[in-house]
């Protein structure tokens, strides 16, 4: 059973989606909060796996309260769902850095949504197209990437691949695919990977590995395009 806590302001739209999530024989709402603050204090009362959080919230944001939903180790097991909207794509990048496990459009549909929360209870990264977009943008307007934290020294030269292949979009199937190896080897690179560089997940990889340089935005266009080939 997927436990979920809706948080958003807006009474209309948290009774919308936690009907449609309990309409799911898998699903269950957890909880409804109508602010940032209300969000973090139901995560940690109910420990759901996901909690799909607005952004613009009063007393404390969304933003805010994902970073401290996926910095509290009580909910390690806890994923955050960012909604947004195409006037709220300066906020993706600082979600994702806050340690956001996905971003739906909040126009997309029930099949969607439903799909995305499916995803991020499972662990995995959804970044939607759009977003993805914005995203990459966002890396290219930027004059020089960040420091390179020291962790990343320690990776070998299979695990920076592993990771440049994360960041290229690329799943576990696909990675081991493209390495010749088996899926429960290129899991084990991806996991160790996320514990060196002390990322809560694959979108946090991905963010780091723009940052640092090791992936630019060419890269991962190649990658993708050579996955749909």
């Amino acid at each position: 059973m997927i436990r979920v806590v809706v948080a958003d302001d807006q009474a209309g739209v948290r009774a919308g989606f936690a009907a449609l999530i309990a309409a799911e024989d898998e699903m269950e709402v957890a909880g409804e909060a109508a602010d940032g603050r209300e969000a973090l204090d139901l995560a940690r009362r109910v420990l759901p796996q996901v909690v799909l959080m607005d952004i613009r919230m009063p007393r404390l944001d969304g933003l805010e309260a994902t970073r401290l939903i996926c910095g509290d180790p009580h909910l390690r097991d806890t994923r955050v769902l960012v909604l947004t909207t195409f006037d709220l794509d300066e906020y993706v990048y600082a979600a994702l850095r806050a340690g956001a496990s996905g971003f739906l459009l909040k126009d997309a549909g029930p099949r969607e949504l439903l799909h995305a929360i499916r995803v991020v209870a499972a662990g995995d990264a959804l970044l939607a197209p759009v977003v993805t977009k914005r995203l990459i943008a966002e890396f290219v307007a930027r004059p020089d990437p960040e420091t390179p934290p020291p962790q990343l020294a320690e990776l070998t030269a299979r695990e920076r691949e592993v990771m440049g292949l994360v960041a290229g979009g690329l799943s576990n199937a696909d990675i081991a695919e493209r390495l010749v190896i088996s899926p429960l080897t290129a899991k084990t690179h991806v996991a160790r990977v996320l514990t060196k560089l002390g990322c809560h997940d694959r979108a946090q990889l991905v963010a780091l590995a723009y940052e640092t340089g090791l992936v630019t935005p060419g890269a991962r266009d190649e990658s993708a395009g050579a996955r749909g080939r």
